[in-house]
Parts: structure tokens; sequence; C-alpha cells
């Protein structure tokens, strides 16, 4: 379950309170507000008068920020601070709280580049140093189930995090949580044998899975409306960054021992954010849930520095106290938004949301982000003396290869409001499918250039588009009453899809040889016809909008087949639900 949706119940006096007597609480006085901005209960008053956002779309244009204006003697300006864009405090607190996603791209990259020194032991005969031997030689596949426990120790995370980040906190479990990441980095680094190693990859999964989940919520908890977007993405550039950044170190660590220090590095990760987390304010929401007005206020000032927050933080209270009215239904269980027995037909939306995060997996791209170093040393038919001498030209290529990634990402992030989530998914998607293909005919003709190349290519289209839509789909598919229970069931599909992924790719790489990407073409061309039949457009809808266009049982949508509903007129029940 998705952090953010249980609610203390022992808070539910002290908003009531709040938003009966605001100005007789304890909390801060607020600079009067000049009158071309309304509070959110009297928007509908006056139709005709014009809205905060139609009063500074203008300057807005004009400027790339917003222009913070005249402040009080308290430093606070005037400009509602719900529709500035990304700030400076804001952006330094999602890159603390994203060091997780950080050591979680380090987790996974950083087995990629000495994987051959550790399971094959091409670095030298197996050797013991101070109760240490200098590899863990194994099967492919109890190589690739090493390497595969790492995202089924990220499902068992994702399991849980939500509710222990809904009784802990955003920021204080992501202190408890590198605790994981120490401990699997410590079992790693020492690890003697199969066994130990295969735990320690396990433990650090659980901590990347309750990273994944976490890291998010805390980023869209903390976000103004304006920088949701780019925040969306900020988890997958910020992981595929720690895979870059781990290939770089790999180059001069991949060498007996010394690979030892590459997973311990890990350790020194999470011990580095656990200090700075100290440092940022927990999430907003969470504290308003448990009743903490007075540090909510707080945080959302931190966050929102030089900025009016009273109107967001009043919207904050208003969003919560509906989350806790008695009068509305309780809310349905998984199998009831599944099966689509909830007043709105999600089943749509629902399958949508879980395809997306289960193709992200099949694509083959995780394979690559593994097991590149393997693949690219058969392609170049590295002989073992090559491969002793570090760095070979398959760890350079794979060290490229990563980078290339995060920069797909950044150029996705920017292009995606522009042209919208189903065209770039479309686009991406089948350009993976046409850069799979060139791998396979580069393999076949046993062309090296030609299939890192392709691997290049592939990497970059994927991560553009395909790589991290998913990862935006449930919170702009679903209402909030069924985000908790799908993105949960999404996160699991997508760890055990990965883990499935990375068992069984080096067993292909060795059964199939040159035809290694054959079933990642028609993975990928799936992906494809989903986005050009299936695929929901959210670009410029609110949740309202979007569930009145796509409600329904599974269906083609677009297309000459398509049979999309056209938007109705929503009932307060659904608005009330989808906010």
């Amino acid at each position: 379950m998705a952090a953010g949706d249980g609610l203390n119940s022992k808070a539910q006096q002290p908003i009531n309170s709040y938003i009966q007597t605001q100005t007789e609480s304890t909390l801060p006085s607020q600079p009067q507000r000049p009158a071309s901005i309304y509070h959110a209960a009297d928007r509908s008053a006056n139709q005709s008068s014009p809205s905060f956002i139609s009063t500074t779309s203008t300057n807005n244009d004009k400027n790339k920020d917003f222009d913070v204006g005249e402040a009080d003697e308290r430093g606070i300006s005037h400009v509602d601070s719900r529709y500035s864009r990304l700030n400076r405090p804001l952006l330094l607190c999602a890159i603390v709280a994203a060091i997780s996603s950080i050591n979680y791209g380090w987790v996974i990259g950083s087995i990629n580049i000495p994987s051959l020194v550790i399971e094959e032991c091409s670095g030298g005969p197996e050797t013991w140093t101070n109760g240490f031997p200098s590899c863990i030689p194994m099967s492919s596949t109890l190589w690739g189930l090493v390497v595969g426990l790492t995202p089924l120790g990220a499902w068992a995370g994702s399991m849980f995090s939500g509710i222990a980040a809904d009784r802990f906190g955003r920021k204080r479990m992501l202190m408890y949580n590198n605790a994981f990441y120490v401990a699997g980095a410590l079992l790693s680094c020492t690890a003697t044998s199969i066994a130990q190693l295969s735990i320690g990859r396990f433990v650090s999964g659980i901590g990347c899975g309750v990273a994944a989940n976490v890291v998010s919520t805390y980023n869209s908890e903390a976000s103004t409306v304006r920088s949701r977007g780019f925040l969306g993405g900020f988890q997958q550039l910020m992981i595929l960054l720690g895979v870059f950044f781990s290939q770089v170190v790999s180059i001069g660590l991949s060498d007996a021992p010394l690979w030892r220090v590459l997973f311990a590095i890990s350790a020194a990760i999470a011990i580095g954010q656990t200090l700075l987390l100290f440092f940022i304010p927990e999430s907003p929401k969470f504290l308003v849930s448990k009743g903490k007005l007075e540090e909510s206020q707080a945080a959302l000032q931190k966050l929102r520095k030089g900025l009016d927050t009273s109107m967001e933080f009043d919207d904050l209270l208003t969003t919560v106290e509906a989350s806790k009215d008695d009068s509305q239904p309780p809310s349905p269980s998984m199998w009831q938004v599944v099966s689509g027995k909830t007043e709105v037909d999600l089943r749509h939306l629902v399958f949508s949301a879980l395809f997306l995060m289960l193709s992200q997996q099949w694509s083959g791209a995780k394979g690559v982000m593994f097991y590149s170093t393997e693949v690219l040393s058969e392609t170049f038919h590295l002989s073992d003396e090559e491969i002793k001498q570090i760095p070979t030209i398959a760890q350079l290529l794979t060290l490229g290869i990563g980078g290339v990634g995060a920069l797909a990402v950044i150029i996705g992030m920017h292009i995606l409001d522009k042209v919208g989530r189903r065209s770039v998914l479309i686009v991406s998607s089948f350009a993976t499918t046409i850069c799979a293909a060139l791998i396979v005919v580069g393999s076949q003709l046993d062309i090296g250039p030609m299939v890192a190349t392709a691997m290049y290519l592939f990497n970059f289209v994927f991560q553009a588009g395909a790589g991290f839509i998913p990862y935006l789909c449930a919170s702009e598919l679903l209402p909030y009453y069924a985000l908790g229970s799908i993105s949960g069931l999404a996160t699991s599909v997508n760890c055990l899809t990965l883990f499935i992924v990375s068992f069984i790719f080096p067993i292909l790489d060795k059964a199939i040889g040159a035809y290694l990407f054959v079933p990642f073409i028609a993975t990928n061309f799936v992906t494809f016809l989903f986005g050009v039949f299936m695929m929901p457009e959210a670009k410029g809808k609110s949740i309202t909008e979007v569930v009145d266009e796509y409600k329904g049982p599974v269906r083609f949508v677009a297309g000459p087949f398509s049979k999309r509903r056209q938007p109705e007129s929503t009932g307060a029940t659904l608005d009330s639900k989808a906010n």
C-alpha cells in the first residue's frame, strides 16, 4: 500500500479545531493577502471575477520563475505558493530524499562491471586473503539468482513500506530504511559464500523497495502543482545517476579484492543521507494527518521559502479533513477496484497502470543494466587475458550506457508535458523494438560495434519515455481512494517481473546467444500496441476528467477499434473521491 493513505484518527480533533477557529489558533498570523488572490473556499462565489491563475498567467509566461513581489516584515511574499514553480529549498529537499534512489541505482548497477571477476574468477584463480576469497565462483544460473534477489527484496520492501511510512513518517522511514542498505552492503562486501552474497543482495533489495515507495511519496507530498511532473520523473533520474556513478567507480574497483569496496560504498551513501535528513522538513501532509498543525505549517513554509503558504495550508487541511469524513463510504478493497465493483468502474485504468509497470521490466532494459558487461564481452570475443586487462572495452562501453540513460530521462521529462504521455510511450516503445532487432542482427552478423551502438540507442529511447512514464501513471490515472491499493499491487508486479527477467537473462544468454533480444522484440512491440490502442492520455487533464473519459471495462480507447467514452459532467461524489 502506498504511503500516505493511513491517517491517525487522533488528528481529527485538532484539525476540526483549527478549521473552526483559524484566527484564534496559536499558529503565526498570515500576511494580509491582496484582493487579486482568492481563498479556495471563495473561488466559486463569483464566476465573473478573475481567478488567481488567470491574474498571474501573464507574468508566468514572461518570467521563467515567479516574481515574489513585495514581502512583509517576516519575508513572506503575497504570491500563492500553490502555483509556484520548483524552488531551491524544494529541490534541495527532493535531492536529499532521493539519495535513497541514488543508492538504489548503486545497488543494482555496482554488480554489473565486476560480474566476471566475481562469478567466473576472470581476474585469476580463487585465492584467500585475510579470510576473504578473491572471487565466488558459481554457474550462470546461480549468478542470475544472486542478481535477481535484489528485485525480490525490493518486492518485499514495497509490501510494508507504505504502512511503516504512515506510522513513522516519510523522513524517519527513510532514516530507518538506511539500516537495510548498511546491513546489505556489509553482508555483500564481506561475503565468503554464495549464500552470504545472496542474503546481502536480498537485504539491500529491501532498502531499494522501501526507497522506491517512500521517496516518491515524500516528493509528491512536498511538491507544488507545477513541479509535480518534474519530480515525478525525478526518482527514475536519480536511480539512473546511481547506476552511472557506480559504473564510473567500478572501473577502478572491479578487480579482486576491490569489488568488495564497491559494495561497501552503499553503506557510506546511506550513512551520509541519514545525517542530511536531519536538515529537511517532514512531509506537511503527514504532519497534518497526525494533528501536528504548527509543525506542518512550519514545514510547508520551509519548502516554499519566501511565498505565502496560507491558502495551500488551508487546502491541505481541507483535503485531510475530507478523507476523515465519516459520511463518506469506506474505501473499497483492492479486489473491488480491480474487478470494477466500485461506484465508478476503473477496470481499464487499473489495467493500464498495472500493464505499464509490467512493461517497464519486461522490456529487457534492466537486463542491459545488469549484464551488459558479460554480453559485450561475448560480442567482442574477449579472451581471458583481455578480460584481465581492466578496464576492458566491454566495461568502458557499459559505463557509457548508464550515462546515456540519465541524459535520456532529462530529455523525456522536458518533452512529456508538451507532447503527451501516450505519444511519448508510442515512439519510445516502437524505437526500443527497432533497437532490440538491431542488437539481434548485429549479434547474428558478429558486428561488435553495431551491437554496442544498438544497445546505446536501446537504452536511450527506452529511458526517454517507457522507462519513467510507468512511475507517473498511477497517480495520474487513478482517483485517490483507489491509489493506495493499486500502487502497492503495481509495485509488486514491477518488482516480481524484474526478478524474473534478472534471473532468466543470463540463462537465455547462454541458451540462445545471438538471439538473446528476440523475446524483447516481442514484449516491446506489445507495449507499442498498447500505446496505440489502449493507453489513456492524461496530459492537461484532472484525475476527474481522466476517470470520466476512460472509466469502464478494458477496451481499445484509440484507433479504428476504439470505444472511448465521451466525457460527461461528473457528480459531486466522483469529484470528492477523485480529489
